[in-house]
């Protein structure tokens, strides 16, 4: 598992925060360690859940994951 902290668009009040933590914590080998408007920090399996995976969920539920510098070619 490694740890991954990255911005999220389109975020604005604490609906959105639980919004994007359900859905962060429906995807296979994501634990949600903590989401603020603007963010999230997890626990990642990369080899299960890759990053453009990740923010393809979030992009489905209407925000934009802004990939972090050493996930960005996944992106």
């Amino acid at each position: 598992m490694e740890r991954l902290s990255f911005d999220i668009e389109g975020m604005s009040c604490g609906h959105c925060v639980a919004r994007v933590e359900k859905t962060l914590s429906r995807l296979d080998g994501v634990q949600v360690l903590k989401v603020d408007v603007g963010s999230a920090d997890i626990s990642y399996d990369p080899e299960r859940t890759p990053f453009r995976t990740i923010a393809q969920a979030l992009d489905d539920a209407g925000y934009q994951a802004k990939a972090p510098a050493q996930e960005e070619r996944l992106a």
